[in-house]
């Protein structure tokens, strides 16, 4: 690292978990982050500012003013650009010592089987049901880990899914055929913070996913309620008629 990355990522350095070797990893990684809204804004915000060496923002959708309650990467000047491009300029105004990608289009399987297999990590901020699942069967089948998370009125949940691990659950062994009916934040509301602090943790997940420390959510779903203020945890097993998991076995 050079002087000034030494100096940038210092708080991080001081960390004994991650040290130097920690964040030449950070530096090294490459991210995929799918959706830049209400998630992928504090995730891509916080990435890029921990240096993750290049990130890669896909996302098809523009700035709306309904957004900027919650979708911090994004500014009133900016109503009407592409979210990617949006937070590609957010983000390298924090920190202009990465690579920003932006795909602002909707990806094809084929398109997503080339371009994760060359990411350390994804992050699937997205907001409905067939782009989980195709990203989750992308990342299982070339073992790419995933951090999956959800937000909804005042209630959010994180997983993470580690196919480069062995029996490591996937989201499709919690999310069968038939679930695919899902209530919208247009529909039912969402309050800013609550999609916040989820984006939040998914950064720390992936974090500490791309390091090598502490202990990951894989085989776990952490909830949270907003309302109340609690955190709730479900262990998670891989299931055995998972259609994921096992037709890639």
């Amino acid at each position: 690292m050079n002087d000034e990355q030494i100096d940038r990522y210092s708080r991080h350095l001081s960390l004994p978990a991650v040290g130097e070797a920690g964040q030449q990893k950070l530096l090294s990684a490459h991210v995929l982050v799918v959706g830049l809204g209400g998630l992928g804004s504090p995730s891509a915000l916080y990435l890029a500012a921990a240096g993750v060496g290049k990130l890669t923002f896909a996302d098809f959708d523009t700035v709306e003013v309904s957004n900027l309650q919650r979708q911090v990467a994004h500014t009133t000047n900016r109503v009407g650009e592409l979210k990617t491009h949006s937070a590609r300029q957010t983000c390298l105004d924090i920190n202009p010592d990465i690579v920003i990608e932006v795909i602002d289009y909707a990806l094809e399987k084929e398109e997503l089987d080339a371009l994760i297999p060359t990411c350390s990590a994804v992050l699937d901020c997205s907001d409905n049901f067939p782009t989980r699942f195709a990203v989750n069967a992308c990342c299982v089948k070339h073992k790419v880990p995933l951090i999956s998370g959800a937000a909804i009125r005042f209630d959010g949940q994180v997983m993470v899914v580690r196919p480069d691990k062995p029996d490591s659950p996937c989201y499709r062994c919690l999310y069968k055929d038939g679930d695919e009916t899902a209530e919208t934040c247009a529909q039912t509301g969402i309050l800013g913070p609550v999609v916040g602090l989820i984006g939040c943790i998914q950064a720390l997940e992936a974090i500490k996913v791309l390091c090598d420390i502490g202990d990951d959510l894989s085989g776990r779903l952490l909830l949270f309620d907003g309302l109340g203020l609690e955190f709730n945890e479900i262990q998670l097993k891989q299931s055995s008629d998972c259609p994921v998991c096992f037709a890639q076995q």
